[in-house]
């Protein structure tokens, strides 16, 4: 399987038998218990992908390397956006609200974060605060009005909506995209950096 892996898939197939000798007894108990793992933002060896193991408690996140040839299964944040739960939580009702109104966009999203990872793969990892986490792949930009006026729509759940806009350079947050500064935050593999246009592959770091 080649290393075409972004930010947020979530991968199965790696054993407590990948982690480094100093990985805690949680992180060994997730993978044990068959959890996927998260892809990072980070540089990686040849061979590898750079993820993090979740554990039950949100302070819980071990970064490691997983050897790409043990992948077995990959799904993607827009993989998921139609996926439904039966519980009766803040962020699962926020969910369904915004489902049909991001859809009738015409974008690409997905969800991620504690969301996307139970809706993924079963493991019970949302709660009565968590928030919703979603992801938006922008290859073309979007304006800052246009920005705005999705922050409208995000801003009107029951819970905390946070928004990544995925450039082909990088991620930046919504929420910073469609506020006033003039710069904002470019995340990639390699660094983080103050940047005017995000989707500008001349943009050097502030």
């Amino acid at each position: 399987m080649v290393n075409a892996f972004m930010a947020h898939d979530l991968l199965w197939g790696m054993t407590p038998g990948q982690l480094p000798a100093d990985a805690p007894a949680w992180a060994i108990a997730s993978l044990g218990a068959g959890q996927p793992v998260v892809v990072r933002r980070a540089v990686s060896t040849a061979g590898q992908v750079a993820v993090g193991v979740r554990g039950r408690l949100r302070e819980q996140r071990f970064a490691a390397s997983m050897a790409i040839a043990s992948v077995s299964r990959r799904v993607q944040p827009e993989q998921l956006c139609h996926v439904d739960i039966d519980r009766d939580l803040p962020v699962i009702r926020a969910l369904k609200q915004l489902r049909p109104l991001l859809d009738d966009c015409g974008w690409t999203w997905g969800i991620s974060g504690s969301a996307g990872f139970e809706l993924a793969s079963g493991f019970t990892a949302l709660h009565e605060s968590s928030d919703l986490d979603l992801i938006l792949r922008t290859p073309q930009p979007l304006t800052r009005t246009q920005a705005r006026e999705l922050m409208m729509l995000l801003d009107a759940p029951a819970c905390v909506v946070d928004m990544q806009l995925q450039t082909p350079f990088g991620a930046i947050a919504l929420r910073e995209w469609a506020g006033s500064s003039n710069r904002v935050l470019l995340k990639n593999a390699t660094q983080a950096c103050l940047v005017i246009d995000p989707w500008n592959p001349r943009e050097q770091a502030a």
